[in-house]
């Protein structure tokens, strides 16, 4: 387990480097002009217009977007055009806040950040990339000496520091949707014999499923089965760890099919229809 760790840690360290018409009598005239009255009174609910929705990226690399050739912010761009083609969404604003090289630690700091907590506040979706960098870190604190208790001690760590995350975008937005995207495997690929890393990120993945199941519209998006069971060249070329653009679009895809659309920007939406009724 040692030997097969340690080689995998060289090898990662080798390739790494969001008018009025006339009427003909005053008869129909009044009817008409009842039944108008009538219907300007009617209550028209807050669904009858399509809602502009605030999507909010917090995480790491992922969420930055490392490895798009086109530097827009890996998946955001794509989750976006999927969105806006919803009939019940005018128009999406996506805020990246992802930080290469961010672990947990680092992102429960950032989250403290004036900008990031207005631009939670008012999203009515919050997507969540990080972990992955809290399990590289172990195999750069540990590489000569690797086991695989070494990664559960870690994780313990990693789940406090992740309830902390989620406590505080829930402190900050009690409505909106939470999406937490799931770590995957960059080297089952091309090295399949190390089959220690699949049971690491698998183990660390149920973490993530079981801590987001505490918290109300909060949503796991597994995508390590993306990576590991594609014939596609899904990496970027230049690292062959971060995903490439085909990854990010897939990775966009898999958190589109996995989203509530139905409710997303409803609290919104409502909560301004009544701040209006409430000015009246």
């Amino acid at each position: 387990m040692r030997y097969r760790i340690t080689c995998l840690f060289i090898c990662i360290v080798w390739i790494s480097g969001c008018g009025q018409s006339e009427t003909a009598s005053s008869q129909p005239a009044v009817q008409q002009k009842s039944i108008v009255k009538l219907s300007e009174k009617e209550t028209i609910p807050a669904s009858f217009f399509p809602d502009p929705v605030k999507i909010v990226s917090i995480g790491d690399s992922l969420t930055q977007g490392v490895g798009d050739s086109k530097d827009n912010g890996g998946y955001l761009p794509y989750l976006q055009n999927k969105l806006e083609k919803e009939p019940s969404i005018t128009s999406v604003e996506m805020i990246n806040h992802g930080i290469r090289g961010n672990r947990t630690d680092q992102l429960l700091k950032r989250l403290d950040k004036a900008r990031i907590k207005k631009d939670i506040e008012q999203a009515d979706s919050v997507v969540v990339t990080i972990g992955g960098n809290d399990i590289m870190k172990v195999f750069k604190k540990n590489f000569s000496n690797l086991e695989l208790n070494q990664f559960k001690a870690a994780k313990s760590g990693y789940e406090k520091r992740l309830r902390q995350i989620l406590d505080k975008v829930r402190s900050e937005n009690d409505h909106a949707q939470i999406y937490l995207v799931g770590v995957y495997n960059p080297f089952s690929k091309w090295f399949g014999d190390f089959y220690e890393l699949d049971l690491i990120m698998n183990d660390w993945n149920e973490s993530g499923k079981e801590i987001i199941e505490e918290y109300d519209s909060a949503y796991f998006i597994e995508i390590a089965d993306i990576f590991k069971n594609s014939d596609e060249d899904l990496l970027y070329a230049e690292d062959y760890f971060h995903p490439n653009d085909r990854g990010y679009e897939l990775i966009a895809t898999r958190i589109y099919n996995d989203m509530d659309i139905t409710t997303i920007g409803k609290d919104t939406l409502e909560a301004s229809a009544k701040g209006d009724d409430d000015q009246e």
